[in-house]
């Protein structure tokens, strides 16, 4: 999984980013439980999934502080 371009990210419209947001959060959720569980394979995939979150999550805090402003 390779990680998306900044301008990827803000190519993309505030509703494609909610939704990727919240598709992460539910995969962050499903690879803490597998952890737990003791089911998790790739480790990896934690740090991609924070990477991505954030770079979402900036790109849409700068839009509403554009927008604030």
């Amino acid at each position: 999984m390779a990680r998306p371009n900044t301008s990827e990210v803000r190519n993309l419209s505030d509703a494609d980013i909610t939704e990727k947001i919240d598709g992460l959060r539910r995969e962050l959720f499903q690879l803490r439980f597998e952890q737990a569980t003791r089911q998790l394979a790739n480790t990896h995939r934690f740090k991609e999934a924070r990477i991505k979150l954030a770079q979402l999550l900036t790109v849409q805090s700068e839009r509403q502080r554009s927008t604030a402003s």
